[in-house]
């Protein structure tokens, strides 16, 4: 879990620049037995992004997979906040230091308004590593939706 500030931005993400990453993501859950989920939102309602992150990773069930393995990156772009979430499964399975350097780089990507490259690497990066440590079984399931969650 880690959240960061990047700068302010007119728009966060066009239709199509949404559907790149929704299939981005679906590229990467394919790779492995493990959940990516993007949740973009305005306003961030609490103080602190990672404990809106918590509320609708639950909500939202990632809490439920079979391998406990789901990453949720959670954007608020009006309040300049970001979470990273990862389930308790994928989470003792990764260094700190690996969710630190994501954060660094979403962080830069979001400063110089590279939200889609940096959105884009991020899901890269978290499906190495659930590839790495939950690899793809005989019959791949997808447990949660692929497509990007736009909040309020």
């Amino acid at each position: 879990m880690l959240s960061g500030i990047f700068s302010p931005a007119h728009r966060f993400l066009t239709q199509p620049e949404a559907e790149l990453l929704a299939q981005r993501v679906k590229e990467q859950e394919a790779r492995s037995n493990g959940e990516i989920r993007v949740y973009i939102e305005s306003h961030c309602p609490t103080m602190d992004p990672t404990v809106r992150a918590k509320e609708i990773f639950t909500s939202l069930r990632m809490h439920q997979t079979a391998q406990r393995n789901a990453v949720m990156i959670y954007i608020a772009f009006r309040d300049h906040d970001f979470a990273l979430l990862g389930d308790i499964g994928i989470f003792q399975q990764t260094p700190n230091t690996f969710w630190q350097q994501q954060a660094k780089q979403l962080a830069k990507h979001f400063h110089h308004k590279n939200h889609l490259d940096g959105l884009s690497q991020c899901i890269q990066a978290i499906g190495d590593l659930l590839h790495q440590h939950f690899p793809p079984s005989a019959t791949p399931r997808n447990e949660l939706p692929d497509e990007i969650v736009f909040g309020r």
